[in-house]
């Protein structure tokens, strides 16, 4: 009875670290340039975009648990929003894919970048992050999918609520600090460049 106590009393308190460390913000980098809404991204190193669309940039680590959680979430915008946007894969990683699999693992054929100085550019320091660009590639929106780790909450659907916006013309939404703090897994210091 003591043995399994103990097991139970682990996993507990393993789970509730692990709860702890993804709802706290992912902090700053010492290095970080912030980049507000309205400058100009230029997208045309990393990817061929076509100029009547806005981007939509969705920055992933496969070895992070909440980019993990966000795959349906992501998923189900690239359905909704699939034809009124070019969505892009920016795959932060140490380790080494290739975009096959990152599409395979998404089961999407969407383009997939390698690229940790789009990040930069773009003032993405953690993952799972939306980018949004509007047609003439000014940032848009940069920010957390949703409060909840695992996007259940359609309320602070963050992303969503900005895509929508953008693609039906209505007035850019305010967000509180929820959807712009960065939340997730830290970006992994031998990115690809």
């Amino acid at each position: 009875m003591g043995l399994l106590t103990i097991t139970f009393s682990a996993i507990a308190l393993l789970f509730w670290y692990n709860e702890l460390v993804y709802s706290l913000p992912t902090p700053v980098p010492v290095n970080y340039k912030e980049v507000k809404p309205g400058v100009k991204i230029d997208l045309e190193q990393y990817i061929e975009t076509e100029q009547d669309k806005p981007v939509f940039l969705h920055f992933f680590n496969p070895s992070c648990p909440c980019s993990k959680f966000n795959i349906p979430h992501f998923k189900s915008l690239v359905k909704k929003y699939g034809t009124q946007a070019l969505f892009v894969i920016a795959v932060m990683s140490k380790d080494k894919y290739s975009a096959k699999e990152i599409r395979d693992r998404f089961d999407l054929t969407v383009p997939v970048v390698f690229d940790k100085t789009l990040a930069d550019a773009c003032g993405v320091y953690s993952t799972p992050q939306a980018v949004i660009l509007n047609k003439d590639r000014t940032l848009y929106f940069r920010g957390n999918y949703n409060k909840s780790r695992y996007c259940t909450d359609k309320k602070s659907n963050y992303a969503e609520i900005a895509m929508d916006a953008l693609v039906h013309q209505s007035p850019q939404p305010v967000f509180d600090q929820a959807a712009l703090k960065a939340y997730g897994c830290r970006l992994p210091e031998t990115c690809e460049k």
